[in-house]
C-alpha cells in the first residue's frame, strides 16, 4: 500500500487538509529529521524522551545503553509515541494571532520490539550511522561484541501513522491586510559550516567526499 490508513488516533482532525497519510510524505520527513522524541507512561508518570532513530522500510528503530530505562520500559511492551517535527520557516502575520510556523512533522504510534537477533542489530546500528551521514558506516571501526551487548535496540512498526505539514504565508484576517507592516515568511534550514578536526586528527588526514558534500 502506499498510504497509512488513518485511524481514530492518527487522524488529523484540526485543520485536516494539513494531514497526509501517504508514505512518500511520511518517509522524507523521517529521514530527513535528525532527533524524534519518544513519549510513554510508567505508573501513572508520562515521560518525553528526545533520542536519534533510524529507519529501514516500515520499521523505525531506536538505540541506546542497555541500561536506558526508557529502553528497558519500551521493551516490555508498553503503548509508545513517537514524533518527528522540521521546522521550515518563521510565518510572520500581520497579527499577533496569525503568526505561525511552517513545519512537517511525523507521529507513530505503537508498540516496540527488541532486537535481539545479531544480524537485525548490527544492521540497525548501521541505519543509525547512515542516517547521521552517508557513507560514514564503511569508514569506521564496527562495533565490537562488547558494544553490542552494551546497546539495545528496539524496532517499531510503523504501522499507525500520520504527517502533518504547514507550507505558505500567513492568512490574515482581511482587514489586517491594509495595515503597513512586513508580513511574510524567514525560510530556515540545515546549514552546515566547515568541519572542525579533532584534536587528535593526524595532521593531514583528509575530510571524507560525503562530508564535503553533505546535506539533509
Amino acid at each position: 500500500m502506499s498510504s497509512f490508513t488513518p485511524t481514530e488516533r492518527t487522524q488529523v482532525k484540526r485543520l485536516p487538509k494539513r494531514g497526509a497519510y501517504d508514505r512518500e510524505t511520511v518517509f522524507k520527513i523521517l529521514d530527513e529529521g535528525f532527533v524524534c522524541h519518544v513519549g510513554f507512561v510508567v505508573d501513572g508518570q508520562p515521560y518525553v524522551i528526545p533520542t536519534n532513530y533510524g529507519r529501514s522500510g516500515d520499521t523505525l528503530y531506536l538505540h541506546g545503553s542497555a541500561a536506558s530505562r526508557m529502553l528497558r520500559t519500551l521493551s516490555e511492551g508498553i503503548p509508545v509515541c513517537v514524533t518527528v517535527t522540521l521546522v521550515d520557516g518563521l510565518v510572520l502575520a500581520r497579527s499577533a494571532f496569525h503568526h505561525s510556523v511552517n513545519y512537517r512533522s511525523v507521529v507513530a504510534l505503537g508498540t516496540a520490539r527488541l532486537v535481539d537477533d545479531p544480524r537485525e542489530k548490527r544492521e540497525a546500528l548501521r541505519l543509525f550511522t547512515e542516517h547521521i551521514m552517508k557513507g560514514r558506516w564503511d569508514d569506521i571501526r564496527q562495533p565490537s561484541e562488547q558494544e553490542m551487548k552494551a546497546t539495545t535496540v528496539l524496532a517499531l512498526p510503523l504501522e499507525e501513522v500520520s504527517a502533518k505539514v504547514r507550507s505558505g504565508g500567513p492568512i490574515d484576517d482581511e482587514e489586517d491586510y491594509a495595515l503597513g507592516m512586513w508580513a511574510g515568511v524567514l525560510p530556515l534550514s540545515v546549514t552546515p559550516a566547515a568541519p572542525v578536526p579533532d584534536l587528535r586528527l593526524p595532521a593531514g588526514t583528509e575530510v571524507p567526499g560525503y562530508m564535503k558534500s553533505y546535506k539533509r
